[in-house]
């Protein structure tokens, strides 16, 4: 769509959206008509900005279902976050939501080149989180073969990669790079893999690079959570620069995490998104926490969609040390960027002495290259370089780093009750 017939359709939609929120007379309806909003006629889409955010306090203020906007009867399904911070944020979906779902993931594996002749290999994980069936009926709307593996059994599903021969693998990103090594660690053939969409996770372009050297395929970004719709939100075309976001169903802004004002196009800013078609749980300007930058302009791939970085960490997520703030997410930048180290890390803030917060960055030597301590010290000096922020390094044997088998990668542990969080540490 043209710039101009895509804002027609969004403000048409989002009118609808606020009158339908009035009229289930919830939580959003009452703050929309505390803002002065009367009916859906009173809103532009220029107005969106001035519309009170929805959080996830007020989720878990309203849950399980007090936010739901359509009689209980119309529920079809229910999904959930994995709760790692908290309760469950659960999420309700009407059929037409479902419908819709599967839309959004048929265009995420399309961007990615997959087409009915296609099979997903899928280990996202699947049940209440969104991932697994999310692709899934993304896959079956697409006209695809889909392998429903799920997280876990790696051998099982390195097997099947070399039986089923799948051109697209679908998991999250550091699952992937389990999967690569593991192939060549049992000889598999995986060449019939051409793309790969991995989510779930923020992750860098270094580690791009890690993934795209074990396996033979074009490694693809993709965006969503559970509260807009799961994955689908957003997704990289094979251009690979920046993900398409879905703007005809999901508004899209990006603001000041501490003011909530706006911030340029190519400023890092909090994601914030508003669910115009959606009827189960239609949200109004939620505040993801996630912090990314936005592009407009059309794409090398013919699309027209505003397009987002890639996440660079969650607001939450930020590292405060001696002063210095900091995402996990550029430590790996960094780590990966030397090629001193392996693909593998985990960061440990050991908060043990209250007074001064200790900040260890554990990973594992590259296969070639200078002695372990010269790399430690080459890395201090790096990561001080470039990110200002002082570290220790620490090298750890040959898997000494765990691997994630099932859900997301733990790349920040919390060092507080006096126990190694891994071997080899003190």
């Amino acid at each position: 769509m043209s710039a101009d017939e895509r804002a027609a359709l969004q403000q048409d939609r989002l009118r609808g959206m606020v009158d339908r929120l009035l009229a289930a007379d919830g939580p959003q309806g009452r703050r929309l008509r505390e803002a002065g909003v009367a009916g859906g006629a009173d809103v532009r889409l220029d107005d969106l900005p001035r519309l009170p955010f929805t959080t996830k306090r007020q989720l878990w203020d309203a849950y399980p279902f007090g936010m739901v906007a359509v009689p209980r009867e119309q529920v079809a399904a229910v999904h959930g976050s994995s709760g790692t911070k908290g309760r469950p944020t659960l999420v309700a979906y009407t059929r037409a939501d479902l419908d819709l779902w599967a839309a959004m993931c048929a265009r995420s594996l399309a961007c990615a080149g997959a087409d009915a002749a296609s099979t997903v290999h899928n280990a996202y994980g699947y049940g209440l989180f969104t991932g697994g069936m999310g692709i899934h009926q993304g896959a079956v709307k697409l006209g695809a073969t889909v392998v429903p593996l799920s997280g876990g059994m790696t051998e099982r599903q390195v097997r099947m990669i070399a039986d089923l021969r799948p051109d697209v693998l679908t998991c999250t990103p550091a699952y992937a790079l389990r999967l690569g090594e593991a192939a060549a660690e049992a000889g598999a053939d995986v060449s019939s893999l051409r793309a790969g969409v991995f989510g779930a996770e923020p992750w860098s372009e270094e580690l791009r690079a890690a993934i795209e050297a074990v396996l033979p395929l074009r490694a693809l970004d993709i965006y969503g959570l559970s509260e807009i719709i799961g994955p689908g939100v957003a997704t990289e075309c094979l251009q690979q620069d920046g993900l398409h976001v879905n703007e005809d169903h999901f508004l899209v802004e990006a603001v000041d995490p501490a003011t909530g004002e706006p911030v340029p196009d190519g400023a890092p800013g909090e994601l914030v998104f508003t669910t115009p078609t959606k009827q189960a749980l239609p949200l109004v300007r939620y505040r993801t926490g996630d912090i990314a930058s936005l592009t407009r302009g059309d794409c090398a791939c013919g699309r027209t969609l505003v397009r987002m970085s890639k996440v660079m960490g969650r607001a939450d997520d930020m590292l405060v040390v001696r002063g210095v703030n900091v995402y996990p997410s550029e430590i790996e930048r960094v780590l990966l960027g030397s090629g001193l180290v392996g693909p593998h890390y985990q960061i440990v803030v050991d908060r043990r002495v209250e007074a001064a917060v200790r900040l260890i960055v554990a990973c594992e030597a590259a296969s070639a290259g200078r002695p372990g301590g010269d790399r430690s010290a080459e890395l201090v000096r790096l990561l001080r370089a470039d990110l200002g922020l002082h570290a220790e390094v620490a090298l750890l044997p040959a898997g000494g780093v765990p691997r994630v088998e099932v859900g997301k990668a733990v790349r920040v542990v919390h060092w507080t009750e006096g126990a190694a969080p891994l071997p080899g540490l003190t």
